[in-house]
């Protein structure tokens, strides 16, 4: 059997861009999907389709799980022997869901990685991307290079919980981003204006974001949220302009407006001379 062998199981675009870099690197693939017409495409360019879960086990090499959620693991593999199976769970979920599958895998004797992608399947392969990784050191390190071949690993301790915690951190930021561009969006277009018109001042302000992160980082872990930079007065008030600007050019403001009652809660909690920063001791109550 060559060394250089594995097994996907669940065939979504994630699952189907993975085996697809796993066989431009020439490794041997095997693939499965409990809903079968998803692998012909794959197959067509040298991956096998295992008739069954039974046989996708039995195909060797570790196993990456490409799937909806934790939860879909226990379905998919039922009571289906593990024992010293090596399990890579890539699917997303929360950093809770993430322990217990890991939990679980290892009362059935399977040794188990938990993965989480920072990129959409178009980035698979591409050296500039990563995923984070979190489990048993030595299983990551054993895999390292299958990993590498994917994305570029980025190993974030043995508690299996912290990729998919560090993954979550970053979506927060990411949805609550590409929500703001949605509202801003909505906003110009009412007003007239295209998304190509203001592209590139919100391109601008996307790029400087990074600068505002690195500015509190510190002070937040140092619990320092002096008012000579910024004033949540001065925030409230912004952020209350920009909701009445969406109000009035008649678009949906219920997720600014939750914005404007954060900041309330902040100013009525005593920290209108604070930073906005103040706000995460706030959100952490």
């Amino acid at each position: 059997m060559s060394k250089r062998t594995v097994t996907v199981i669940g065939l979504g675009p994630m699952g189907r861009a993975m085996a697809g870099v796993f066989l431009d690197a020439g490794y041997d693939v095997t693939v499965w999907n409990r809903t079968a017409g998803r692998a012909e495409e794959l197959v067509a360019r040298g991956a096998v389709e295992a008739g069954d879960l039974a046989a996708a086990l039995e195909a060797g090499g570790p196993v990456l799980l490409s799937l909806i959620d934790v939860g879909a693991m226990y379905g998919t593999f039922g009571e289906a022997d593990l024992n010293g199976k090596v399990l890579i769970n890539l699917s997303s979920d929360t950093p809770e869901k993430a322990r217990a599958g890991a939990h679980w895998a290892k009362e059935r004797g399977a040794s188990y990685l938990v993965g989480a992608f920072n990129i959409p399947p178009a980035g698979m392969g591409k050296p500039e991307s990563s995923a984070f990784y979190s489990g048993p050191r030595e299983l990551y390190d054993e895999h390292r290079e299958l990993l590498a071949v994917l994305t570029t690993p980025d190993f974030r301790g043995e508690e299996p919980g912290l990729a998919a915690l560090y993954y979550q951190i970053n979506m927060i930021m990411f949805w609550t981003a590409m929500t703001g561009y949605w509202q801003a969006a909505a906003v110009a277009q009412a007003n007239g204006l295209s998304t190509e018109d203001f592209l590139p001042y919100a391109t601008y302000t996307a790029d400087s974001m990074s600068n505002f992160i690195r500015f509190y980082a510190a002070r937040i872990d140092a619990n320092e949220h002096g008012g000579e930079v910024d004033r949540l007065t001065m925030c409230l008030s912004s952020v209350e302009h920009l909701t009445r600007t969406a109000a009035d050019s008649g678009v949906d403001a219920s997720v600014l407006q939750a914005h404007v009652n954060l900041f309330r809660s902040g100013v009525a909690a005593g920290h209108g001379a604070d930073s906005s920063s103040s706000l995460v001791a706030l959100l952490r109550r």
